[in-house]
């Protein structure tokens, strides 16, 4: 396994893979060594993140919520430094995950350091995603309720 210290032994599609699963497992250290300074971190539509510790930042607001992501690549494909990846992201806030279709652009230095993160997906998709995993705790919770008020009418 490579160490924190060592992001340029992987070529650039692992490096954007094991940086991705760092995320994921919460590598705060390995995601810092692969981050370049300047990294600029776009969500198509969304405003753009502009250099490593706003990024960091923005993880550590992430790390101490209730907050969980998870990612699944299908496919990688890499010329020279450029990188891109399919792939389903879920996001979860408290018992809402949801799962949705990303497409990633990565740019690697040759040092190793990832210098721009941009991922592309369907804001509608995103969005019917959100309201399937909302109507889902809400049939969860009357479902509960339910089964809890026919308890009590039994006793």
């Amino acid at each position: 396994m490579v160490t924190a210290g060592s992001p340029t032994r992987l070529d650039p599609g692992a490096i954007v893979t094991r940086f991705l699963e760092a995320v994921q497992n919460d590598d705060i250290d390995f995601a810092r060594d692969v981050l370049d300074e300047n990294i600029v971190y776009q969500n198509v539509g969304l405003p753009t993140i502009r250099g490593k510790q706003a990024v960091l930042r923005l993880f550590g607001a992430l790390e101490n919520t209730s907050f969980g992501f998870e990612v699944d690549v299908q496919r990688t494909t890499t010329n020279g430094y450029t990188v891109m990846n399919e792939r389903y992201d879920a996001l979860s806030f408290g018992p809402l995950r949801t799962q949705f279709w990303v497409c990633g652009v990565f740019e690697v230095s040759e040092r190793g350091t990832i210098t721009l993160w941009r991922d592309y997906f369907d804001f509608a998709a995103v969005s019917r995603a959100f309201l399937r995993g909302l109507i889902g705790i809400v049939v969860l919770w009357v479902g509960v309720r339910i089964g809890s008020a026919r308890l009590d009418a039994r006793y």
